[in-house]
């Protein structure tokens, strides 16, 4: 049994409960149910959804929160394995209230849970409240909960209606021949599905799913994970490469000549797209995003708006703009159409439907390169995680923006502290569940990139020389 000297507070993070499977106990999942009951009671809600990702533990994890919430009168629809996408689109037939056990992309040693009530996801605070009302539950408890026996199950009914209304929504003028790899996560079945249904020719890569992740971790933004992809691309002389992560809300997009095209690059599309048809609306981005999607946007007549990293946050921003934001995107690869189509949440597959939509209205003659080749590779680094090494991050964030008025820079402080120069810019940002710093820096070329990480590393190099040093590592 865990006491609650032994509770893991770290496992609630700012946008979803996830963390080590061995954490998860029987026990503290039941309590952390009875804590999501009391909070969607609080909302005057008495039905949900609940379905689960490939992970070996997520069907008995779902059972458990199941039958708490039939317990205390919960009209409770089971879905079964599927991908968040899934889980949000079936929700729509509960008020909106929904459940899906997942870790999205993380290693198979992980697991945990998102969920949404009317339509909407919990704030950070929400969450917070869950681990606190789960401690105290936990506490009390005095039975031994036992973990069901319980398959991981495709339930069709569910899955053909998300792909009725997916096909309802795209047309694809001609046929495209797609490569798609499902990471052995729980949204590479229907997907493939889908864009057979499209009239696409497929080549379906790991969609089956399978909790043990034979190959790595079902996380597409690490480059070494597609090369499978890359190799099916190139063979088949694919016109796209698609890949989603562990629970398909977010999708790496690879062109023609198995080229991973950099999520920056995909949102100034993606603005374009939406812009094109809803002239002067507003595209939503993250503080984690190279000042190419603002220039792309304000080029094309719209409002630029950058807002704080997390899908949550995004998701919420859209809901109440009132239909002005067309369009939200994340560095992360979640993007989300609230243009009139799409269904209001970040779904990979959709994303990716609609780059395909789009090529297809084009000449044949166009590939997907060139319609990107309007927007400029840019030099960067990928999320770099980088250790406090004890600091108060606070103490450093404000000193970063103390020196910085010396270097010029537009100062950004929405999440974090970011430096926009003349030819890109570099961001850190005090990480929400661990004692570590995230650091990203982006150009227009080599050089000026290695000027912008100098530039922070010199700013911290007198009061913090294991935090600058770590900086200049960053690639």
């Amino acid at each position: 049994m865990i006491n609650s000297f032994e509770f893991p507070h770290h496992i609630f993070r700012a946008y979803d409960i996830r963390g080590k499977v061995e954490l998860l106990k029987p026990e503290l999942v039941h309590c952390i149910a009875q804590a999501l009951v009391k909070q969607y009671q609080q909302y005057n809600q008495r039905q949900i959804v609940i379905g689960y990702d490939a992970r070996l533990s997520s069907p008995v994890f779902a059972k458990i929160i199941e039958n708490v919430f039939l317990q205390h009168d919960f009209e409770v629809i089971s879905i079964g394995c599927c991908s968040s996408p899934q889980m949000y689109f079936a929700a729509r037939k509960a008020q909106g209230n929904g459940l899906i056990i997942t870790a999205s992309h993380n290693p198979k040693v992980d697991n945990g849970m998102k969920w949404i009530i009317q339509g909407e996801p919990p704030c950070p605070d929400m969450i917070q409240a869950i681990g606190h009302q789960a401690e105290q539950f936990l506490v009390q408890q005095t039975q031994i909960i036992a973990s069901p026996t319980v398959k991981h199950e495709i339930k069709t009914e569910f899955c053909v209606a998300y792909q009725t209304a997916l096909l309802r929504d795209i047309y694809l003028k001609r046929p495209l021949k797609v490569v798609i790899d499902g990471l052995n996560g729980s949204a590479g079945f229907c997907s493939q599905i889908i864009l057979r249904k499209l009239g696409c020719e497929v080549i379906a890569l790991r969609c089956n799913a399978d909790g043990n992740f034979p190959d790595h971790a079902p996380d597409p933004s690490q480059a070494k994970h597609l090369e499978l992809l890359r190799q099916n691309i190139l063979n088949h002389e694919a016109d796209i490469g698609i890949a989603l992560d562990g629970d398909g809300d977010r999708v790496v997009i690879l062109d023609e000549h198995a080229h991973i095209i950099s999520p920056d690059r995909l949102m100034a599309l993606f603005a374009h797209i939406c812009l094109k048809a809803n002239p002067h609306r507003e595209i939503v981005f993250d503080v984690k995003c190279s000042p190419i999607v603002r220039q792309t946007i304000e080029k094309m007549g719209g409002k630029a708006t950058m807002i704080r990293t997390g899908s949550s946050f995004l998701r919420k921003y859209l809901t109440q703009s009132k239909g002005q934001a067309v369009f939200g995107g994340e560095y992360a690869g979640h993007y989300v159409f609230n243009d009139g189509r799409g269904l209001g949440y970040d779904d990979g597959l959709y994303a990716a439907l609609r780059i395909m939509e789009y090529l297809c209205d084009l000449p044949s003659q166009m590939s997907l390169s060139n319609v990107l080749a309007v927007y400029p590779e840019r030099c960067y680094t990928e999320d770099t995680y980088i250790s406090t090494h004890s600091t108060n991050p606070k103490i450093v964030l404000s000193e970063i923006e103390q020196l910085s008025a010396r270097y010029g820079a537009e100062l950004i402080k929405i999440d974090g502290i970011r430096l926009d120069f003349d030819h890109g810019f570099g961001i850190i940002r005090a990480s929400n569940t661990g004692e570590f710093f995230t650091v990203r820096f982006d150009a227009d070329c080599p050089s000026r990139l290695d000027e912008i990480r100098q530039t922070f590393a010199s700013m911290l190099h007198d009061h913090y020389p294991m935090i600058a040093q770590d900086i200049l590592k960053a690639h």
